[in-house]
């Protein structure tokens, strides 16, 4: 026989600890079974409303705790800083990033220049002459420089057109001596007339191989020419420049032109480098229409002659630095 129904009454609100509705507190799961209750209004016969059931197992949640008084006040900002403070800091930022800028490409720009065109830092020109850059010529395979233990004989194997000096930049050359092979007859003519014809028999004695020569003209009017002597052996070459030339306090033999010739006082020893062996002459006051300097250097198997001729005067310098490069080729 079935029960009798009635009809479902409406769920009261259970007050929860807060206040909060029981529909509400009962969405959350109890952490314990609640105890069974029977207040009064229950039906006779035990049963229990739906309503008055889950308010009968709802959970009430604890009471929020109060806010600290501080978060009950008002908020409050930081003190505005002072404007006029601000706009200096800005002011100076900015200078400063300035002068940082402009000190930065100041110092790109110095390093990016050549020491000589700084305003004062540049290299007071000293009357040297712009040489291209040296480089000694390839030697056929196996063979030696001629200052190595390997070659005792002190032979250059290079060909010696390619140990003449360089001109510097700005010279005119001169089409005689244009860097190649020239003849005794054009050697023999740098000195006085009486010397030549011995010197042609010297040269024709001692098996002489080559007689390479090239000479220029400066802006300055400086006539300069080198002329490189390659002997079969370092016993003639040292022959010829001791009993032919009778280099020594003074050369023997008399340039054309510059008759007396003394040991040059401006030429520094220690500037002399490389092997070989150094003879360096100027003509001394009074002198002509133009100057004469001029150096013999044995090298091994060679001996060079430099000359420099100016009217007026040449220049110490420039002669100095031509005879270093030139020992610097033949060493």
């Amino acid at each position: 026989m079935s029960q009798p129904t009635t009809d479902p009454q409406p769920s009261p609100e259970v007050p929860g600890g807060d206040g909060v509705p029981a529909y509400a507190a009962a969405s959350v799961a109890p952490a314990y079974p609640a105890a069974p209750a029977h207040p009064a209004g229950i039906p006779a016969g035990g049963a229990m409303p739906v309503g008055a059931a889950s308010a009968a197992t709802a959970v009430a949640l604890p009471p929020m705790p109060p806010l600290p008084p501080e978060a009950l006040a008002p908020a409050q900002s930081a003190p505005p800083k002072d404007r006029r403070v601000l706009r200096a800091l800005a002011r100076w930022t900015a200078a400063v990033l300035v002068f940082g800028a402009v000190g930065t490409g100041t110092a790109l720009g110095i390093t990016s220049l050549e020491r000589t065109d700084v305003p004062g830092l540049e290299t007071r020109h000293d009357g040297r002459w712009d040489y291209p850059e040296l480089s000694l010529p390839a030697l056929p395979s196996g063979s030696p420089r001629p200052f190595t233990e390997s070659n005792e004989a002190e032979v250059h194997h290079a060909d010696v057109r390619e140990l003449l000096l360089p001109a510097p930049a700005g010279a005119t050359p001169d089409k005689r001596l244009d860097g190649g092979w020239t003849t005794v007859e054009q050697y023999v003519s740098e000195y006085d007339k009486d010397r030549r014809k011995d010197l042609e028999q010297a040269l024709a004695d001692s098996a002489l191989r080559h007689i390479a020569a090239r000479g220029w003209t400066m802006p300055d009017g400086t006539v300069s020419r080198v002329y490189l002597l390659r002997f079969t052996s370092v016993a003639y070459a040292d022959a010829f420049l001791d009993y032919e030339l009778e280099v020594g306090a003074v050369p023997g033999a008399a340039l054309a032109g510059s008759p007396e010739s003394k040991l040059d006082k401006e030429w520094d020893t220690s500037d002399s480098s490389g092997t070989a062996q150094y003879y360096v002459y100027a003509e001394s006051k009074p002198y002509g229409a133009k100057q004469v300097r001029q150096a013999y250097l044995a090298a091994g198997d060679t001996i060079a002659l430099l000359l420099h001729e100016k009217k007026g005067g040449t220049a110490g310098i420039p002669f100095h630095q031509s005879v270093i490069l030139q020992s610097q080729l033949l060493g």
